[in-house]
């Protein structure tokens, strides 16, 4: 029995999130039918972020036992054919027997997309959120620096998420604007890079940097919210849409 990796990326758009459940198809479901079907033994994945229903990404992590004789770094070309067109594996390898995506030390980065724009644009309506009122990125950017560290971030943490702790190391936050997109402001990007995240934690902290960056909250209001340890106090949680899971560095 061999350990195998695989990075996968997709379109969230049509899945109930990442996990295996019986409400409706998931990424992972998709993945254990296809692995199964091609190597021809009951395989099931275990992911490194178990992203929510909506949420996309370029590259979540994840690994399955298997005694096929097909080469790791085949097994990609061999699973892409029987996937759907929005979920791709991107490369695939043998790895350590030991190796677990979720318990192993990494630092994962999000991204969350936001349309600063009066009018939707339709080619972007499923990968990023519409905000039709201009956004002080600047004063974004200065916010963030107030998530940067290790914290209790309570406030930023979905209420009946289980979990024995709410401390979080965030070491990245950055704020900047796409001049490239169309639009009355192009397209702004809030990537949050961390050791690890609490539920809808980045999605939260989007939410909470576009009351700032209308103006509703000043940026030093953010290191009050964190002291607060109350998600009432935080902005809302931005649609799932716009966050992508960019990449899982293991070390």
């Amino acid at each position: 029995m061999k350990r195998y990796r695989l990075t996968v990326a997709y379109d969230g758009t049509n899945y109930h999130g990442w996990q295996e459940q019986s409400s409706g198809i998931t990424i992972e479901s998709v993945l254990n039918d296809a692995l199964s079907r091609v190597l021809g033994e009951e395989i099931h994945v275990i992911g490194a972020s178990r992203t929510d229903a909506g949420v996309h990404a370029y590259g979540n992590v994840a690994v399955f036992d298997s005694e096929t004789r097909i080469p790791g770094d085949k097994i990609s070309y061999a699973v892409n054919p029987y996937l759907p067109d929005d979920i791709r594996i991107m490369e695939s390898r043998e790895t350590d027997p030991d190796f677990h995506p979720r318990f192993t030390d990494s630092l994962k980065t999000y991204a969350y997309h936001i349309r600063n724009e009066r009018i939707p644009c339709p080619t972007s309506r499923l990968y990023a959120f519409q905000v039709p009122v201009p956004l002080d990125v600047e004063a974004m950017q200065e916010a963030g620096k107030y998530i940067v560290g290790t914290h209790d971030f309570a406030s930023f943490c979905a209420s009946g998420a289980q979990v024995k702790s709410t401390v979080r190391t965030v070491r990245e936050v950055c704020v900047y604007r796409d001049h490239q997109a169309s639009g009355m402001g192009g397209e702004i990007v809030i990537r949050v890079t961390g050791e690890g995240f609490l539920y809808n934690m980045v999605r939260i902290i989007a939410g909470t940097l576009i009351k700032v960056g209308k103006g509703v909250y000043p940026p030093e209001q953010v290191g009050r919210i964190i002291e607060s340890r109350d998600r009432s106090k935080a902005g809302d949680t931005a649609p799932a849409k716009g966050l992508f899971l960019e990449k899982i560095e293991y070390r």
